[in-house]
């Protein structure tokens, strides 16, 4: 399997700069894993493509402000940080801009002080453990000092940050937001609720690998990135009745699609608990538990982009995306939204 056979073509002003006024008015494109065939819809639409006894499975992670600019202690250059993986209370796997000099013992200063940092340890991908030293709640300094961690591709400032979070988001922890989400709304919700569409949450903290290209022109040579995930029983137990009963799970985004898969037994049952997936999906993959999407446009040469081909085949999948290029459908974190059916 060629990396080049998950390459397509994509104008650079298709590439969304800014989320829309209303998040549930994006473009939906419809598609039907079997067939291949295509609809054009608009998100508020997805009513009429989730029934009565579906299990609608959401990402409550909520993203944390996690890039940081503060400069050395000993130089005083500007330098950059971004959080990647809590090692422990105090310590964070992070990745640093400009990393060519900062080796171990450099020590780190943010804001007017409220939080230092010492870089304890140089990995062998390039990314530096700090162990940060801060008077309170890291958390609340985080929120005082960060800045939200926007894509590459998104050039534009975003003036209100709960944009780039879901609005039912919860568990903070992540360095990206789960975007296929980003289009409900409260009210949405409720009127899916109101059809009798059950409503499911499990955590992923969605990691800087999300956006980390596929460099091996053999795809099954690709490392995966690790995220951790969290399911609570309740939530484990009312997506295998739901599946048990006959309903179909829709999963919202690939990060709820990869816990699902990562958390199931052989029969495909979800269980309860936590931990850490690598889970590479591509085509050839038998899908446990999910039976639809609900997903954003993906990257060209992706991983997400390989792991709907391997739900919906992938000449359906290139063929929708040429389709939602020609149509002129907005691209990537706040772009519009496909739903694989």
């Amino acid at each position: 399997m060629k990396l080049g056979e998950f390459d397509y073509y994509l104008p650079e002003r298709l590439i969304a700069q800014k989320p829309l006024d209303d998040r549930s008015s994006s473009r939906m494109l419809v598609i039907d894993k079997n067939t291949g065939d295509i609809e054009h819809k608009v998100f508020t639409n997805i009513l009429d493509y989730v029934n009565q006894g579906d299990c609608l499975v959401l990402n409550d992670t909520r993203v944390i402000p996690a890039r940081l600019f503060g400069v050395r202690k000993d130089t005083n250059a500007p330098i950059e940080l971004l959080l990647l993986k809590r090692k422990n209370i105090n310590e964070w796997e992070t990745l640093v801009k400009p990393g060519k000099k900062a080796r171990t013992g450099v020590d780190i200063v943010f804001g007017n002080g409220e939080l230092t940092g010492t870089i304890n340890e140089v990995l062998d991908n390039g990314n530096r453990v700090i162990k940060f030293k801060y008077n309170g709640v890291f958390e609340e300094v985080l929120e005082k000092l960060g800045h939200m961690p926007l894509p590459p591709y998104i050039t534009e400032k975003l003036n209100d940050k709960e944009r780039y979070q879901t609005v039912y988001s919860k568990n903070k922890g992540s360095a990206a937001a789960p975007t296929a989400g980003l289009h409900f709304t409260q009210e949405l919700l409720e009127k899916l609720k109101d059809k009798g569409v059950e409503i499911a949450f499990i955590t992923l903290h969605v990691g800087l690998g999300t956006f980390r290209p596929v460099k091996t022109e053999n795809v099954l040579e690709h490392e995966m990135h690790s995220e951790y995930f969290n399911i609570d029983k309740e939530e484990a137990a009312k997506i295998n009745r739901m599946k048990q009963e006959g309903g179909r799970i829709i999963s919202v985004g690939t990060t709820s699609t990869r816990t699902l898969e990562s958390a199931c037994d052989d029969q495909g049952n979800v269980v309860a608990g936590d931990g850490w997936t690598d889970i590479f999906i591509y085509p050839g993959y038998k899908f446990k538990v999910i039976d639809g999407l609900i997903t954003n446009f993906h990257l060209p040469k992706s991983t997400l982009l390989m792991l709907i081909s391997a739900l919906a085949g992938r000449e359906n999948v290139l063929n929708a995306y040429k389709v939602a290029v020609e149509s002129e459908y907005r691209f990537f974190s706040f772009g519009d939204v496909m739903i694989i059916k």
